[in-house]
């Protein structure tokens, strides 16, 4: 679904209307996201070890699984797993990331309107070079963009590296379970920060900020309170989506390159192709950081445990587990095993990117490759052909390829690094169900129309 900008006023805003309809079920499903997000976060990391991981068939997975638990229980990590240092090497990291995002230079751009008919500005510090600039295009992008946080982040990895060599990233691999808690109570304490602070002053709530449950009301720590959280210009929301987490995923993995070459001595084909995949999709998040604005994390969902812990937890510790199981577990898969991975991450880069491209061009009112829409009462368009005439959502589909593609290299001895593609699938179904319900009650009868015109959800013909 690709509609146009609403330039429409709002007819009667309300800061903090009555919510309608509960996510996840309610107050349990959300203490129960709260408790499970951690809870595999860990067991992912005590599953699979450099002395052990869980064999296929599910069979033998299960007992695994069941008699390992003691193993576990009594394993050096399992009893360490708070460090104060760790704790303290974790939040500078982030307030590194913090300091880069305020000292750096940036542009301001505007977010989309929201329910009081204004927009938010937002400095996003990936501006130009001047002298990088596609010369022929009107462009706000170049061709060597100084995409300052995380460009200053890995020249700082590299040259300390080629000074002192590799033994700084090998923190990460020998301090996983301390770092991972350090993530953990950061989200929460930041989920707890912005759940107070949402009752401070008059400010704009999310739609599932405000309901009349006291039950539901309590798990508003989880689902986001304040739609758009800040201190002073400084957009805490828009500032976790895009850089602590994301960042610090490509310096895991970098991390998990060191532990491999410091181990066996050289670096597998399989890590050079996971390591390259994962850091392509943040560096593509991060040259086109406008693109979130958009989105529904940004436009309707509020700030609360949810992102965060999803944010600066989930991404970083378990996206980047096909790194961590090939640093532990290496191996090779030959020229043509790389060609068909390869093959299968170019052909889902290239929906998700240019299925992407069709809808903000049509946002911004541009429209180069001539694309039918449909016209609604509420003044916008919403687009019925290109990628976007084929499914609903083609952008997930895009990702969801990409997601098979990160795993493949670790070949099939084990099912734990296929856990992404089966988690993130589910993902993208709960969003795609979220954002036809806010289009339904967004569009109305219109809504209806358009799903007849293109009635595929995400796969055409298939779902």
């Amino acid at each position: 679904m690709a509609p146009s900008s609403d330039k429409g006023k709002v007819a009667a805003y309300d800061p903090a209307p009555r919510t309608e309809h509960y996510e996840f079920g309610g107050g349990l499903g959300a203490l129960g996201v709260t408790l499970a997000v951690p809870f595999f976060t860990y067991w992912l990391a005590f599953a699979c070890t450099a002395d052990q991981c869980p064999p296929w068939p599910m069979s033998k997975f299960v007992a695994f699984h069941s008699n390992g638990l003691e193993a576990m229980r009594a394993s050096a990590w399992w009893e360490s797993l708070w460090s104060w240092e760790a704790a303290s090497v974790y939040l500078a990291w982030y307030f590194w990331t913090v300091a880069c995002a305020i000292g750096l230079p940036g542009k301001e751009i505007e977010g989309v309107e929201l329910r009081n008919g204004k927009k938010l500005k937002y400095t996003m510090n990936g501006e130009c070079l001047p002298s990088c600039r596609f010369p022929l295009a009107d462009s706000p992008y170049c061709l060597f963009p100084a995409f300052s946080t995380m460009m200053v982040t890995l020249g700082c990895i590299a040259a300390w590296t080629y000074k002192f060599g590799p033994g700084a990233l090998l923190y990460i691999p020998n301090h996983w379970p301390q770092l991972i808690s350090a993530a953990l109570a950061w989200s929460a304490f930041l989920a707890t920060f912005v759940y107070y602070q949402s009752y401070i002053g008059t400010q704009m709530l999310a739609l599932g900020g405000n309901t009349p449950n006291p039950f539901y009301n309590a798990s508003l720590w989880f689902i986001g309170r304040g739609l758009n959280p800040r201190l002073g210009d400084f957009d805490i929301k828009a500032f976790n989506e895009m850089r602590p987490g994301l960042i610090l995923w490509i310096v895991i993995d970098l991390s998990m390159v060191a532990y491999q070459y410091s181990t066996i001595g050289r670096v597998t084909d399989s890590m050079i192709l996971t390591v390259a995949f994962h850091s392509w999709y943040v560096l593509d998040a991060e040259f086109n950081e406008p693109a979130i604005l958009t989105t529904m994390d940004i436009t309707t969902d509020g700030f609360g445990f949810m992102l965060s812990v999803g944010d600066l937890l989930w991404v970083p510790f378990t996206y980047s587990y096909t790194a961590y199981y090939l640093a532990f577990h290496p191996k090779d898969i030959g020229l043509s095993g790389c060609a068909g991975v390869l093959a299968v991450q170019l052909v889902g880069y290239w929906i998700f990117r240019s299925s992407n491209n069709e809808k903000n061009e049509f946002r911004s009112g541009r429209n180069p490759k001539n694309l039918t829409s449909m016209q609604t009462e509420r003044g916008t368009r919403l687009l019925t052909s290109g990628w976007w005439g084929m499914s609903r959502h083609p952008n997930y589909l895009g990702d969801w390829i990409m997601a098979w593609a990160w795993c493949l290299p670790c070949g099939f001895s084990t099912p734990l690094p296929y856990f992404y593609p089966i988690y993130f699938g589910i993902l993208l179904v709960h969003r795609q169900t979220r954002d036809d319900e806010a289009c339904a009650k967004k569009y109305k009868k219109d809504w209806e129309t358009y799903k007849r015109l293109v009635p595929w959800r995400i796969i055409p013909y298939v779902y």
